[in-house]
């Protein structure tokens, strides 16, 4: 899993320092694999043996024409040209010791050397440039993911929390799945959720009630009313991206400062798990429909209010942990599991998560967040 501090949070904004060393690893990355580094040593190397393992009137340095091109997988055009000078040297060497030197075919192979030379210098440059471009495209995706997922503080308020997020495809940094952890003048307040649907338009959705959350969490005292304007939000993405059936599962919640207990709004999401020292049960809340769809129901109901005393753990998540399926398709067993675990630091629960459902499904088929927080007795 990835951290709910993305890897953006740890290259930091683009243009300071952890951002070029960023750079210099996403070029690390696009570098061919040692085994093509390798291949034209490889080449010379057979081509040499069969040389001289075979009678001395036999040249086989027809081998090496193809040698700019195998270079050109892995090196840069100077190099694919200096092969191709090496290439067509050793071509000349080997065939004036077998006395072939200017025999047709042996020229004809010099100059199919060279063409190779020259195409395989044309490729090398076209490959370098794919290779900074994408490199650019990486940069571009990891701000992408910087600006909408932002990194979770360790505390927020006074609450410890720690995180894993998960997109559902590892090349893309944001998903479906959505998180924020706000500081605000009504104490600490949480938004994780869970966009249906996948795809760019789940990704500008999540970008769109994020920045809602971001403003509205600043200035809107009651949580039940923080949930009806990210509602209105969400409805209206559906009415702009004209999807009748666009909505948003979502928990929020609110601690306030220096105080042992959390309000929580459930609309629509899965119930958060509260683990304690004596188990771990599941924090029941009035059933809500999800964001965007709050118009076709009632009036939601008051917050539920939850007692977080120091030594419990609230964990929220969405169902790409609960219903990560086995080979057998059987999902994660998550209160069991969390129940055997014997820790409700926060840290530890989400290491734990971290690798076990990992293990448990192999590959993973959704989006995947979770977070857990505990009262901060620092």
């Amino acid at each position: 899993m990835r951290a709910l501090t993305p890897p953006s949070a740890a290259r930091a904004r683009p243009g300071d320092a952890r951002g070029t060393a960023w750079l210099h690893r996403a070029s690390d990355d696009v570098r061919a694999p040692l085994w093509v580094l390798l291949l034209p040593v490889l080449l010379l190397a057979v081509d040499l043996v069969f040389d001289f393992g075979w009678p001395v009137t036999t040249a086989a340095g027809f081998l090496l024409t193809v040698l700019p091109v195998v270079s050109a997988f892995g090196y840069g055009p100077l190099a694919v040209a200096g092969s191709t000078v090496v290439a067509v040297g050793l071509q000349i060497l080997l065939a004036a010791r077998a006395g072939h030197l200017s025999e047709q075919h042996h020229v004809w192979i010099y100059i199919a050397t060279t063409l190779a030379g020259i195409m395989g210098t044309a490729l090398s440059w076209q490959r370098l440039r794919r290779s900074r471009d994408l490199v650019r495209v990486r940069s571009i995706a990891d701000t992408l993911q910087y600006t909408v997922l932002r990194p979770v503080p360790a505390r927020v308020g006074s609450l410890r929390t720690v995180g894993r997020y998960l997109p559902a495809h590892a090349d893309i940094g944001v998903g479906g799945d959505l998180y924020e952890v706000c500081d605000t003048r009504f104490g600490t307040r949480v938004l994780l959720g869970d966009v249906r649907g996948k795809g760019l338009d789940a990704v500008r959705t999540v970008a769109d009630v994020l920045g809602a959350f971001r403003v509205t969490a600043h200035e809107t005292a009651d949580l039940s009313e923080l949930a009806d304007q990210l509602d209105r939000q969400v409805l209206r993405d559906a009415a702009e991206g004209d999807d009748d059936e666009l909505f948003v599962t979502a928990v929020l919640l609110q601690h306030r400062p220096d105080g042992l207990f959390v309000e929580l709004v459930n609309r629509g999401h899965l119930s958060p798990l509260l683990l304690t020292p004596a188990g771990v049960r599941p924090v029941r809340c009035p059933e809500c429909l999800p964001l965007g769809l709050g118009h076709l129901g009632v009036e939601p109901s008051a917050p539920v209010v939850v007692e977080l005393p120091p030594g419990h753990t609230l964990l929220l998540h969405t169902d790409g942990v609960s219903e990560a399926r086995d080979a057998h398709g059987e999902f994660y067993p998550l209160t069991e599991r969390l129940t055997g675990l014997g820790s409700t630091d926060p840290a530890v629960v989400v290491d734990f998560l971290d690798r076990d459902v990992r293990r448990h499904a192999g590959s993973l088929g959704d989006d995947l967040a979770v977070l857990a927080l505990s009262p901060d007795v620092g």
